[in-house]
């Protein structure tokens, strides 16, 4: 005798299947890119950020400073982040830059990483 095997039970035990493994897939596919259904916020610049008190903690208010830290100007700016944030639009450092320019580049920045960047923020 020939067992047959109940072909509509198979197609339904195929169907779950393949819905688990898209739901496994989807769920991994989501979890990897961030995608967990809660809204994930830019960082922000605080509203009445003091930037003179920042650049004042930074390097003592010298809109210029260039120790040869590695960091410029009165917020003391890394070469990669006043790139990264759009400083190059008005000098090639944050100490060639005037204090309304380092400002408008600080802005730019906190609002890509928050004010992490100042230790005195």
């Amino acid at each position: 005798m020939i067992c047959r095997r109940n072909d509509r039970q198979s197609d339904v035990r195929g169907s779950r299947g393949r819905r688990i493994r898209t739901a496994a897939v989807t769920l991994v596919a989501a979890t990897a890119l961030g995608a967990t259904g809660q809204a994930v916020a830019a960082p922000s610049v605080p509203p009445r950020t003091d930037w003179d008190a920042i650049a004042a903690c930074e390097s003592s208010g010298n809109w210029q400073a260039n120790t040869g830290n590695g960091y410029y100007g009165g917020l003391q700016f890394a070469r990669s982040s006043w790139i990264a944030a759009g400083g190059l639009k008005y000098a090639p450092r944050a100490d060639l830059a005037s204090r309304a320019e380092q400002i408008a580049v600080a802005e730019r920045l906190a609002r890509m990483q928050g004010m992490s960047a100042w230790g005195c923020a």
